[in-house]
């Protein structure tokens, strides 16, 4: 290729660039024809039209209404039953509590009772009792009959 230089003071000077070496090559493409493309295809197919019948078949029966209401019925009375089992867990509780306490309000007033006895002073009563003279026992041989009084 070849230019002239725009700076030249003298505009005769020509500079002359080398000519680019080019060479051409061939490339040969053998392209055959295969369906193996087309046979993994049709096998991945096959496999998921299977796994979609095997998902299909597999299921459980849908479930009907009435069904449906006896487990929500039964259902709602398992949740009673546990209410009413905690109700009476909560009330057992109280009168536990209550027969606790009444327990310790005998014991203290029984300590308080046995305290205040403790403290005072004894009371004692004197009196001058009258005993009988013995009676004389019977000389002869003793008796005994159903009416004799028993001692």
């Amino acid at each position: 290729m070849t230019h002239f230089n725009p700076n030249d003071p003298d505009r005769d000077t020509v500079i002359v660039e080398p000519a680019p070496v080019y060479s051409e090559t061939t490339e040969t493409v053998i392209v055959r024809e295969s369906n193996t493309g087309w046979w993994i295809a049709g096998i991945l197919g096959g496999l998921v039209l299977l796994a979609v019948m095997f998902i299909l078949f597999n299921r459980q029966a849908p479930q009907t209404d009435d069904q449906l209401l006896a487990a929500e019925v039964a259902a709602a009375q398992a949740e009673a039953d546990a209410r009413q089992a905690a109700v009476a867990g909560q009330i057992a509780g109280a009168q536990a509590s209550v027969e606790v306490a009444r327990a310790n309000a005998a014991r203290a007033e029984a300590d308080a009772r046995a305290a205040q006895a403790r403290a005072s002073e004894p009371v004692v009563i004197e009196r001058e009792v009258v005993v009988p003279a013995p009676t004389p026992a019977p000389s002869g041989p003793a008796v005994v009959t159903t009416t004799t009084p028993q001692q």
